[in-house]
């Protein structure tokens, strides 16, 4: 049977929300009298602050430290406006999917690979500042049937080479608690200028792992493999990890070409989808000097089978950035993206190096308008309404003053 305990508790709620606003209206009651009396006693001329004017419903002081704090107030109510409406403007001039390669630093050659100079850390994890370990990996995903290749050295900080001998080398998945370990993977280096290692006798020892061929082929996600060395006559340990992918979603599927489209140029590759979901392909754009100059990417919801994968240069990109023609897509990555999950995705096999140069030599047929759509006409319309409202509400406060200048224009 339902409880009617809230019923019994009402009135006494109501009864004390009734004495709270009588208390009110006393309280009030007492301040009016008491302002009239402070008038009366000082010759009609009321004392305190003074009031004049309104703006959202609060008085203002007529006091000048307040009415500059008040101003202050509104000037950065209207710098923060035009800040956001102008920043969204500039930024939304070319879709996300085109974008100037200056914005993207980290993405302008991703088959470099990663090196590092850190102390060398012993059995204890203290770092040794005495000697110093370069390291190198080719990569960080690995897609099914690649390499990868990392390397080690050890140096004083002066630059002087440390001799250096490796000990073990095991290669394993990292799983989760509970879940079965995999193989693990014994892993050569050597110094010998054979196989990946570049330089025979550097002192720069290298090894090359290529899970496909050995017990990991069919484990999905991080690859650790832990070095374990002696330098300088002193125990030392590191460690690499790779993110590896050993389905293949997507192949590609014939020769990319180009086309221009709606005043964009567009280098189209053809994939041949296996399995479908959202496919997520980067490409990068050199000008014919070699200047890298545009990220381009496609981010779309594939089915099975065949399908154009468009790596757009968009044409007021182009236009503004005046690169010279023609341009070159190169070092195409691709993935199906696996939402929840980790890892989040599976690699599709890279295009390395360069892939296709346009025939384009001018900009005739390419557009100078800017990138426009539902979603970027809706905030622009929303920010231009939030910065309007801030310079009426400065101005009302102070007409006798001019705006501040706007970092894209004046207000319409």
């Amino acid at each position: 049977m339902p409880s009617d305990r809230p019923l019994r508790w009402l009135p006494a709620a109501l009864i004390l929300a009734l004495l709270a606003f009588i208390g009110w209206l006393a309280l009030r009651g007492d301040e009016q009298p008491a302002a009239a009396a402070a008038v009366a006693g000082n010759g009609g001329q009321p004392q305190g602050p003074q009031f004049f004017g309104q703006v959202e419903g609060r008085p203002l002081l007529a006091d000048p430290g307040e009415r500059a704090r008040r101003r202050q107030q509104l000037v950065d109510n209207y710098a923060l406006a035009d800040h956001t409406y102008c920043s969204y403007r500039e930024g939304s001039v070319y879709p996300a999917g085109s974008r100037p390669m200056s914005q993207n630093p980290d993405q302008v050659y991703p088959n470099k690979p990663v090196t590092e100079t850190n102390a060398m850390r012993g059995d204890d994890r203290r770092g040794n500042p005495n000697i110093l370990m370069q390291t190198s990996q080719s990569r960080v995903y690995l897609a099914a049937g690649e390499a990868v290749a990392f390397s080690l050295r050890a140096i004083e900080p002066n630059g002087n080479v440390v001799p250096l001998v490796v000990t073990r080398s095991i290669a394993a998945g990292i799983v989760a608690t509970g879940q079965r370990p995999t193989t693990q993977v014994p892993l050569a280096f050597a110094d010998d200028g054979a196989g990946g290692d570049a330089v025979a006798g550097d002192g720069a020892f290298t090894g090359v792992l290529t899970p496909g061929q050995t017990g990991l082929a069919g484990f999905h996600g991080t690859v650790r493999t832990e070095v374990r060395f002696t330098a300088g006559g002193k125990n030392g340990s590191l460690i690499f990890d790779v993110i590896y992918s050993p389905k293949v979603p997507a192949v590609w599927a014939g020769a990319p070409r180009e086309a221009l489209e709606d005043g964009s140029l567009a280098f189209i590759l053809r994939a041949d989808v296996r399995q479908p979901g959202r496919y997520v392909v980067t490409g990068r754009i050199d000008d014919a000097k070699g200047r890298p100059f545009a990220l381009a990417t496609f981010n779309e919801v594939l089915g099975p089978g065949p399908h154009d994968i468009k790596l757009l240069v968009f044409g007021k990109l182009m236009v503004d950035g005046a690169p010279a023609l023609p341009l070159s897509l190169r070092d195409v990555d691709g993935y199906l993206l696996k939402e929840n999950t980790d890892p989040d995705r599976e690699l599709m096999p890279r295009l390395e190096g360069p892939v296709l140069t346009s025939r384009t030599q001018s900009l005739k047929g390419v557009s100078d308008a800017e990138f426009n759509s539902e979603e970027r006409a809706r905030y622009l319309t929303e920010f231009a309404r939030d910065r309007k409202g801030a310079a009426a509400e400065l101005a009302k406060f102070d007409p006798a003053q001019p705006l501040p200048p706007s970092a894209c224009g004046p207000v319409k």
